[in-house]
């Protein structure tokens, strides 16, 4: 079967599975479309003079129900200046209103939603939050969208669990188009290969405090997003092959001049397909089958983060779409890896923009049969008809023809000579459950790992037993009761640097957890999302210090070598319920945590509840 082929079978079988489920959203949006609750001239009196009272200059406007009424765009933000790469959107929603104004509409921030930092929580107990306040802001965007008197929606997030929740949030008002903004990465500071080497030598004892906070504040340094291709810039991404982000418009640092041109463009192409208008494009029409296979082929194409196995997943469902593993698998066999941006290189985002972007990326992938052409975008075109490339001229934004060769084939590489022949991700199966595992950053001779495991239930024991030298040897790390109805799913992205050591002095070593890890892992080979996850009695639960585990991303095999019948016989061990009340705002999320459904479902709530 040739790429093409290939590719129009998983889209089929996605459709044909998801037919009950994208009939009935689609009925949803019709709805919400032709409902008078959701038409501001139909809106009571008293409810509009509310929306309208804080609305200073634009009042008048807000207050104008006839058949003359400006459109409203609503703004719904994820800003806070903790957040290095949404520390530029303060001042978005004041140039948004001003260029919504310029075009006879009006914009209003309909709400916040909460944006919290992988990076500062990693290895915390705030880590415990992360993944499932992907659904808090799903949730909190339905909040911002359910006042019902807008038109369309600009978002403004880019980071890990934020874009997630903002998709899906939206998709919940699907009648409504919605375009993201995003305000860039920041400035390349040093290479994230020296920043490795001295986290490396910190956990060896050979640095210490000081010189490791010099080098990561040299690494991250400024507003903008991290320059690693993690799942923040896997985002950009996504939004960019799916449609709903400007083509080209991903990877501009803060403050350059087109970057605020930009800014102004995503609102016309809002305003453009808003409701009431001759080119009314709902986001829940844009985001189908054909947006959601076109996002996992540019995550394989781009050896993107682990977590979209789980947000794709979850993004698919609110739009009434049943995805699964199965279909990243066969989508990874026929996607080549033609981009290597750390970790799965020593390019960073900087690099890979100036060589190409996705510009480069979208054209070869649609030559070779490998984009979906005629998927729409909220340009009001086809995905194939929106590559190109923005560019400033005289003061003004123009759209470009997309570079035609790599300018740097260390970073980018056509699809006919790739980096390696399959995707950046191999899903993986056996006794163990099912698991997924990032091999774009994998060196090859490590893609097979057997040896004894060593078996943790927390984070922290592992670094402890690392400094004790009690791994030094040949070892699969199995980290259990780590998934989402566990402790939320937290990313043990604090391992790599101990278990980089190891690696480095000629261990064969693996990860195997039911939790995850961060996009900026890769190097050591880590099959994670292990489901089902072992506070549901899982595989894991009956795991024992000493079993030899398989792990082979060739064959996409995960077992323990241990005879059958003998390890089905085993007792299970109980992952222990966190404490009550749990502090550090853990409480809240109980009943989140316990409804949560497996990652194989999205490891947050169940959108489709019979899937």
């Amino acid at each position: 079967m040739n790429r093409k082929d290939a590719v129009q079978s998983v889209l089929q079988a996605i459709e044909a599975r998801s037919q009950k489920w994208r009939a009935s959203y689609l009925d949803g949006i019709r709805e919400m479309a032709d409902a008078s609750d959701s038409d501001r001239g139909q809106v009571s009196c008293s409810n509009l003079a509310h929306a309208a009272a804080g609305a200073l200059e634009d009042q008048a406007t807000l207050l104008t129900v006839d058949s003359t009424r400006a459109k409203n765009l609503a703004i719904v933000t994820a800003y806070n200046d903790m957040l290095s790469a949404h520390q530029p959107y303060e001042n978005y929603p004041d140039r948004i209103k001003q260029t919504a104004r310029s075009l006879g509409a009006m914009a209003q921030v309909a709400g916040g939603v909460p944006a919290m930092c992988d990076g500062v929580t990693q290895g915390r107990a705030g880590m415990e939050l992360s993944l499932l306040s992907r659904d808090v802001i799903a949730m909190s965007t339905a909040v911002a969208l359910s006042h019902n008197v807008y038109d369309a929606t600009v978002a403004l997030g880019i980071c890990d669990k934020i874009v997630p929740g903002l998709l899906m949030g939206a998709l919940s008002f699907g009648h409504l188009p919605t375009v993201f903004i995003p305000a860039g990465p920041m400035q390349t500071g040093i290479s994230n290969d020296a920043k490795a080497q001295v986290r490396k030598a910190f956990a060896k004892g050979e640095v210490g405090r000081q010189e490791l906070l010099v080098s990561e504040a040299s690494a991250y340094h400024s507003p903008g997003t991290c320059t690693f291709y993690g799942t923040a810039n896997s985002n950009q991404m996504l939004l960019e092959m799916m449609g709903v982000q400007l083509p080209g418009s991903s990877f501009i640092n803060p403050g350059d001049e087109i970057r605020g041109a930009l800014t102004d463009a995503a609102v016309e192409a809002a305003l453009s397909a808003s409701r009431g208008s001759d080119h009314y494009l709902p986001i829940g029409l844009v985001i189908d089958a054909r947006a959601i296979v076109n996002a996992i082929l540019g995550l394989h194409a781009t050896g993107g983060s682990t977590n979209h196995t789980m947000h794709l997943i979850a993004i698919a469902q609110a739009a009434g779409l049943s995805v699964t593993w199965n279909d990243f698998a066969a989508l990874s066999k026929v996607t080549p890896l033609i981009a290597r941006v750390y970790p799965n290189g020593s390019a960073d985002v900087n690099h890979f923009h100036a060589a190409g972007g996705m510009g480069f990326v979208m054209q070869e992938l649609l030559d070779a049969g490998l984009l979906i052409g005629d998927a729409l975008s909220m340009t009001g075109r086809t995905i194939a008809e929106s590559i190109s490339e923005p560019t400033m001229s005289e003061g003004r934004l123009q759209w470009v023809a997309v570079q035609q060769a790599s300018l740097d084939p260390s970073i980018l590489k056509p699809v006919d000579s790739p980096f390696q022949e399959t995707g950046g991700l191999v899903h993986l199966t056996g006794n163990l459950g099912e698991a997924v595992i990032k091999t774009s950053a994998v060196d090859a001779k490590r893609h097979v790992i057997e040896a004894p495991c060593v078996v943790f239930d927390k984070e922290e024991h592992v670094k402890t037993a690392f400094q004790a030298g009690e791994l030094n040897r040949d070892v699969v790390v199995v980290v259990r009761g780590q998934g989402p109805k566990a402790n939320g799913m937290p990313e043990l992205h604090g391992l790599t640097p101990s278990l980089s050591v190891l690696q480095d002095e000629g261990y064969q070593v693996a990860l195997v957890t039911d939790g995850r890890m961060s996009g900026a892992s890769g190097k050591v080979p880590a099959a994670i999302h292990v489901s089902p996850e072992a506070k549901d009695g899982g595989p894991l639960s009956r795991i024992r210090t000493g079993d030899v585990i398989r792990l082979d991303a060739l064959s996409g095999q995960l077992s323990v070598l241990v005879d059958q019948a003998t390890f089905n016989a085993r007792q299970t061990v109980p992952v222990p319920e966190p404490q009550h009340p749990s502090p550090w705002g853990r409480s809240l999320f109980s009943t989140l945590r316990h409804q949560a459904g497996p990652a194989t479902l999205g490891g947050g709530l169940q959108l489709l509840p019979e899937a």
